[in-house]
């Protein structure tokens, strides 16, 4: 037993070791009393003896809640073959299978690899002025140096490491990363050895397969001294704040390179996403321990979870069971809170690693582990908090919580199963009814452009003229060949030797002509016209005199001035309650347009390969998410086109409005809208 800290209500402690487990348990008062006469023999002598030499009076209940402790923890020495047998049996039963194993060790297992004392001992004597304030003085001055020298290069210093990519930046990646995690686990290492603790193991942790090294400092929970706990706890992140301040001084100095790259990794990234995770008090890593040993409460997890669970069922069932543990009430509310604040972040960051897991491995085992983690660390504990609810239905009684409860949860309920929902709400574009695009027909340059942005045309009114010198040289040739061949059909009734080609030499003029009448046709499309009447929008900046355009380049476009069409795109589980003829109604995303209330037209069955709407991909900052490949932009999910017909008679947009169709379709409950997402999940994800 080792003197331990004051507890939070001022009342002294003391820590027990257990070095076969390498576990540490906090003794009160009493519980001290009591083991510290524990030599007496029998429950009667120790009783006695605490009774009379302190003011505490202690009873045989007091005993047998210390026995069971021990118990409960083997520690206990076993005197007879009966004892050790018990505590054989308490180890067998405790020890979880090959297969509990690996669940619950599958995702996070370490493997020590270096013991270093030794190295800690011959490292300390030269080392001893880190420890010293003078030195963290003397830091906090290469931070002010540094920041105002960065400061003075602000834009060359945020654009470092945009320059490098390929196998520099992997390197300086990995070299950074690496410094950065052997000097965080030194800093534990050596402030714990600094204030006497032992380090027993340094090696390598694996979070879900991703390596990081860890240190052994259980050792510092024999320490007395809060501030020498919360050094060793906080040494690691101090020591990479050290390594930041000093890289983001040298980035100023040295010139650009992989290494400038690597010290600006240093000076940046590394140490932020390092404290992200390590400050974090919602797992178990430094700024947990930092936290809990801040407020002198161990276990601080464990102990907050038991006063949420105690307030959970107090308010959704008016259990009345006693308070686990008495606190003030604004620590009590403030434990409480951070209680459902880490499940919360627990279920975010488990989610996202169930996820994960799916996608690094193939398929089949990617499956089986994001159910394994979705079962284990998710609906695990819920189930068992519900199970602890079933187990004492007996002790439930209808009251103003219950009723409460009752009454909200059969709400929820019917808010789930009936169907009382008709909408689908999904994203969609809006755009004239008649519109049409105008291209350049083949390389060349503008001539003569005669219409701006927004101007009203006519049908049949000139727009732009092109000139390409390609196709007139093509037309020059085409028809000095096509006048050739007219010759040559003239003159074979006259010339033998234009006689022995026979019908071929006047189906090759007709082939001629047919060649310059095309060319002709393309030499009329330079000249480019109003299909209809309307308005020219989207004109190209290339659509000025001189300007060389490519063959197939978009110019501009013509709308019409009444009428309005759309497209919707839904997912497979809102396709099956849509039919044509359904009413939909249109809401733009700018606000620029009130609702547009249009008809079910035409429903794909087919899911779309390419989606064809730029809008609304993701790529582009739209809602339907997408990925860019070669030959377009392809949807990452089961996607359906349902065109918008029938709309309500107005004047047609002025160019393409991206927004958000509710489709009426027929009604569903959420619960039915949810299994049929999760069912198209499965068909998707499984190949059916």
């Amino acid at each position: 037993m080792h003197p331990g800290p004051v507890q939070a209500d001022g009342a002294p402690s003391w820590t027990l070791h257990d070095p076969c487990a390498n576990r540490f348990y906090q003794l009160g008062w009493a519980s001290f009393e009591i083991l510290s006469r524990w030599q007496l023999g029998s429950a009667e002598a120790v009783l006695q003896a605490v009774n009379a030499d302190t003011t505490l009076q202690l009873n045989a209940d007091d005993i047998d809640a210390v026995l069971l402790f021990l118990s409960r923890h083997q520690l206990l020495q076993a005197a007879s073959a009966e004892q050790s047998a018990w505590l054989w049996q308490l180890r067998e039963g405790g020890r979880p299978s090959h297969a509990m194993w690996l669940l619950k060790n599958y995702l996070f297992f370490r493997v020590p690899l270096l013991r270093p004392e030794a190295l800690l001992n011959r490292l300390l004597p030269w080392i001893g002025w880190l420890f010293h304030p003078r030195f963290w003085l003397a830091m906090g001055g290469v931070l002010l140096l540094a920041l105002a020298l960065v400061s003075r290069r602000w834009d060359e210093f945020t654009h470092t490491f945009s320059a490098y990519g390929g196998l520099s930046a992997a390197i300086g990646i990995g070299l950074s990363l690496s410094l950065a995690k052997i000097l965080h686990e030194m800093g534990h290492a050596l402030t714990a050895r600094h204030f006497g603790c032992r380090v027993p193991a340094m090696g390598v942790a694996f979070l879900v397969m991703m390596p990081v090294l860890y240190t052994d400092t259980n050792d510092a929970w024999k320490l007395n001294n809060r501030r020498q706990r919360l050094l060793i706890g906080g040494a690691g992140m101090l020591a990479e704040l050290v390594l930041a301040a000093w890289a983001t001084l040298l980035w100023s100095f040295l010139p650009d390179g992989p290494l400038r790259a690597g010290v600006f990794l240093l000076a940046t990234t590394t140490w932020l996403a390092t404290l992200a995770v390590n400050a974090s008090p919602f797992m178990r890593f430094d700024g947990y321990f930092l936290l809990a040993d801040y407020l002198g409460l161990p276990n601080l997890h464990n102990r907050a979870f038991a006063l949420a669970r105690w307030r959970l069922r107090k308010t959704l069932l008016g259990l009345d069971d006693p308070v686990p543990e008495h606190f003030p009430d604004a620590r009590r509310r403030g434990l409480i809170l951070f209680a459902w604040a880490t499940w919360l972040y627990r279920l975010v960051l488990f989610l996202s690693i169930a996820f994960l897991v799916y996608h690094l491995f193939f398929k089949a085992l990617g499956i089986l582990l994001l159910a394994v983690e979705l079962g284990w660390f998710i609906a695990r504990p819920i189930v068992g908090e519900l199970m602890v609810w079933w187990q004492r239905r007996a002790d439930l009684r209808w009251c103003r919580q219950s009723r409460r409860s009752a009454a909200a949860l059969l709400i929820l309920s019917l808010a789930l199963i009936l169907p009382w929902q008709r909408e689908v709400a999904s994203p969609a574009v809006l755009g004239a009814l008649q519109s049409q695009g105008l291209y350049a027909p083949a390389a060349g340059e503008v001539a003569e452009t005669l219409v701006r942005d927004g101007q009203s045309v006519k049908a049949g009114q000139v727009l732009a003229r092109l000139h390409s010198s390609s196709l007139e040289a093509q037309l020059a040739l085409a028809s000095v060949r096509e006048r050739d061949l007219a010759w040559q059909t003239a003159q074979q009734p006259f010339d033998p030797e234009l006689q022995q080609r026979g019908p071929a030499l006047r189906k090759q003029w007709q082939v001629a002509q047919e060649q310059v009448a095309t060319l002709r046709q393309q030499m009329a499309r330079l000249t480019l016209t109003a299909p209809f009447a309307g308005r020219a929008v989207d004109v190209s900046d290339a659509l000025r005199a001189g300007t060389a355009v490519a063959e197939g380049e978009r110019l501009l476009d013509v709308v019409g001035p009444n009428g309005v069409k759309g497209e919707a795109f839904v997912d497979e589980a809102a396709l099956s309650g849509l039919k044509p003829g359904h009413v939909a109604r249109f809401v733009a995303d700018g606000g620029e347009w009130r609702g547009v209330e249009c008809r079910l037209g035409q429903i794909d069955r087919l899911n779309l390969p390419l989606l064809d709407q730029p809008l609304l991909a993701s790529t582009y900052g739209g809602p339907i998410p997408t990925e860019q490949r070669e030959h377009g932009l392809v949807p990452l999910a089961a996607t359906f086109r349902v065109r918008l017909e029938q709309c309500e008679r107005r004047g047609a947009p002025l160019r393409e409005l991206a927004g958000v169709a509710r489709l009426q379709g027929e009604r569903y409950s959420l619960l039915e809208r949810g299994l049929r997402q999760l069912l198209a999940v499965f068909r998707r994800e499984g190949g059916l």
